[in-house]
């Protein structure tokens, strides 16, 4: 028990420091808003490795994503973090993630929760990654269903979430699991598609519970 009350402080503790430290990159390096949302972004979700480490009951493992969907809300209402706010008020994607961050320690903690880790690590890198570099260097652009991506960024997207869950199976996936390269592939696949279909945010949970669901069946 004590292990779970340690994991409440350190998640407490590890993600307001990525939201302040996101503040101050933002006010001392005057850096754009996509790049210190997206530093957030990668910073909050890889929060999923510190639950593994700690918790090993899942209401205690709730309990940061449940606080986020409503600190994440208010902040969407009264813009108090500003470094991971849109000014499209329009994209919940902030809220989104920490829904999703829960749903999936809901569904896998009691029996296999890297299988939530899988789609949280291809949101967090994949995407964090593909708005960055699509944003930047984006230059051959294309649509499905009126959502605008660039072939930069899906393909960053494609990169990141195949090493982010190559290295995450290696390190928290069942031992002696066979084919690794193979499964992050098509993993990475599915998770690039379902972003490239994906928007106003609903990526941040459409992307992780989609690509853990293709996880769970292969």
């Amino acid at each position: 028990m004590y292990n779970n009350y340690l994991g409440l402080l350190v998640s407490y503790v590890y993600v307001f420091a990525v939201l302040f430290l996101g503040e101050g990159i933002r006010k001392v390096w005057k850096l754009s808003a996509e790049f210190t949302r997206k530093f957030v972004h990668i910073g909050v979700g890889n929060w999923y490795i510190l639950a593994l480490l700690f918790f090993t009951n899942k209401v205690f493992a709730l309990l940061p994503p449940v606080t986020f969907i409503v600190l994440n809300y208010i902040s969407y209402r009264l813009n108090v973090f500003k470094s991971m706010e849109l000014e499209e008020k329009s994209n919940l994607g902030t809220i989104y993630f920490p829904i999703s961050l829960s749903i999936l320690v809901w569904l896998s903690w009691d029996h296999a929760p890297y299988l939530g880790g899988i789609g949280i690590m291809a949101m967090t890198w994949g995407d964090g990654f593909a708005a960055v570099i699509g944003q930047k260097w984006g230059r051959r652009l294309y649509s499905i269903f009126g959502n605008r991506k660039s072939v930069e960024g899906s393909l960053a997207m494609f990169a990141f979430s195949f090493l982010a869950i190559t290295f995450f199976l290696a390190l928290f996936g069942p031992p002696g699991l066979e084919g690794l390269v193979t499964r992050s592939l098509l993993l990475a696949l599915i998770a690039t598609g379902v972003e490239a279909i994906s928007g106003a945010g609903l990526d941040n949970i459409l992307v992780p519970l989609l690509t853990s669901a293709v996880a769970l069946f292969i």
